[in-house]
């Protein structure tokens, strides 16, 4: 029997260590076929490049392990894969792991969950990892290894069409694991205003995020912050069905 065909990606770059452990691990359970950003690409969300080329460079070729960097963003690298790298559709693809949380509202800016979008839009069973810390050398093993037995899970078992998974997971003693809802909750952004030596002014984004339901123990947030692996379920129909089906009750003069 042919080994599953894994797809890989990440916005934290190809060299990142998280999307090392990750592919990895994944070498143990399929022929894994890495695309991912040349450069930084956090915070693109589902931001593709269609004003400049893209470029692919092969860095690896091995028995089933294949690394490819790419100039675009975490959603280039997956149109790239499908149309112009993969000969068939990946059984599975997995994005990540990210240096960083992306719970609640952070999934919709996040490349690492863009890229998970794009696979689900193309059919693909597709799943986010984040690893929740920013500590320097941090240390991404049990990621990887709770990855590889959740990939496993979805290759047995599949996903609903059009649902994608969003995988936090704490770093630090783990309690165990919980499907949530996303938190309600928001960034308040600030900017720092600083002046460059030619008296210019500049911005750094800067803020910081707002729980608008800390005590909600079916939150992501909750989770992750009690030692929880937080798993969300993520649909791409982003219509809202209750408003659509109450439209009826509604009077609005058009």
């Amino acid at each position: 029997m042919k080994r599953p065909l894994i797809l890989v990606t990440n916005d934290d770059g190809v060299n990142a260590p998280g999307i090392v452990a990750l592919y990895q691990s994944m070498c143990s359970i399929g022929d894994v076929i890495v695309v991912a950003p040349d450069k930084h690409q956090s915070g693109k969300s589902s931001a593709i490049t269609p004003s400049e080329p893209i470029r692919l460079h092969l860095l690896r070729k091995e028995e089933g392990l294949t690394i490819y960097a790419c100039s675009g963003t975490p959603t280039d690298c997956i149109k790239m894969s499908i149309n112009q790298i993969l000969g068939r559709k990946p059984d599975l693809l997995v994005s990540g792991i990210n240096y960083g949380p992306n719970t609640a509202i952070s999934v919709i800016y996040s490349g690492t969950m863009g890229a998970a979008f794009e696979g689900c839009i193309n059919g693909i069973p597709s799943i986010g990892v984040s690893l929740c810390t920013y500590e320097p050398g941090a240390d991404f093993f049990y990621a990887s290894q709770f990855t590889q037995q959740l990939a496993e899970q979805v290759l047995s078992k599949g996903l609903p069409q059009g649902t994608c998974l969003n995988v936090n997971i704490p770093n630090g003693i783990i309690n165990g694991v919980r499907f949530c809802h996303q938190t309600d909750g928001l960034w308040k952004e600030e900017f720092v205003k600083r002046t460059d030596p030619a008296g210019r002014n500049y911005y750094w984004l800067s803020g910081y995020y707002k729980n608008n339901e800390p005590e909600n123990e079916h939150s992501d947030e909750w989770a992750v912050n009690n030692g929880y692996i937080a798993i969300v379920p993520c649909k791409i129909d982003f219509t809202d069905y209750d408003f659509l089906n109450n439209y009826k009750n509604l009077n609005y003069e058009l």
